[in-house]
């Protein structure tokens, strides 16, 4: 089956409305490409104005959303009010809300669920840290990230997974094209035997984790790598080089 190329740009607590611009210039004479989905999440006060300034067909993303569509929860933000945005994607289960904010597996599952019955696709991050890949624990942390929504029987057509590992987000280190396709390729095998061939031969795997212009190519030449996550590197006119490395 064809997987449609996707490609998320996770910009973080970066920037001001000088460099955000300056971000919007580029992706838009970039030309976008017809080929990929592309998905930019800015920091939540830019949000608006990215979508209205963004061209090209380029979507919108929230970082981060909680489980209800409203309440006493200061500082968060719900999917219903992504929806109220026009924005259709938000990330969730990103190792900096796990392991900096304490999310847990339930957690995220939980707005998982909530984010998917808004009407907010989700990208769905999951990825182990250094010592549980050294450890031999890969399949079992990422498994166990999947479980908890596979236990939810969610709707997995609007479910986009980004494999990032912890070991390589900022830090320079990038997983090996063999090493980022051996994971996809269990990933995907658990999707088959814990859901259905059809979701495993449908759904997007992503990979996320210093991906740079320069690797790029090499890792999105692999089977079970549909696309990417980047961090960094979105924010640099290379991104467009990312956006287009199937080319």
């Amino acid at each position: 089956m064809s997987r449609k190329f996707f490609v998320g740009g996770n910009w973080k607590m970066n920037g001001d409305f000088a460099s955000v611009d300056g971000i919007i210039l580029f992706l838009n004479q970039s030309g976008g490409n017809d080929q990929v989905d592309i998905v930019v999440a800015p920091p939540a006060p830019y949000l608006t104005h990215v979508k209205a300034a963004l061209k090209n067909n380029i979507k919108v993303a929230a970082q981060n959303a909680y489980k209800v569509p409203k309440g006493a929860f200061t500082g968060e933000i719900s999917p219903a009010m992504i929806k109220d945005l026009g924005l259709e994607w938000v990330i969730l289960g990103h190792s900096e809300r796990r392991h900096v904010f304490g999310e847990s597996d339930a957690l995220i599952a939980e707005k998982t669920v909530h984010a998917l019955e808004s009407g907010i696709k989700v990208i769905f991050c999951i990825g182990e840290k250094l010592e549980e890949r050294e450890a031999g624990h890969t399949k079992d942390v990422n498994f166990r990230q999947l479980q908890a929504i596979v236990d939810k029987n969610v709707d997995w057509t609007n479910i986009v997974i980004a494999y990032e590992p912890v070991w390589a987000i900022g830090t320079g280190k990038t997983a090996s094209p063999e090493q980022a396709q051996e994971v996809h390729e269990w990933i995907r095998q658990f999707l088959r035997e814990k859901v259905s061939p059809a979701v495993a031969d449908s759904t997007r795997i992503i990979y996320g984790g210093s991906v740079t212009a320069e690797n790029a190519a090499d890792l999105g030449k692999r089977a079970d790598i549909d696309g990417f996550l980047v961090g960094g590197a979105s924010l640099k006119p290379d991104f467009v080089k990312i956006i287009n490395a199937r080319l």
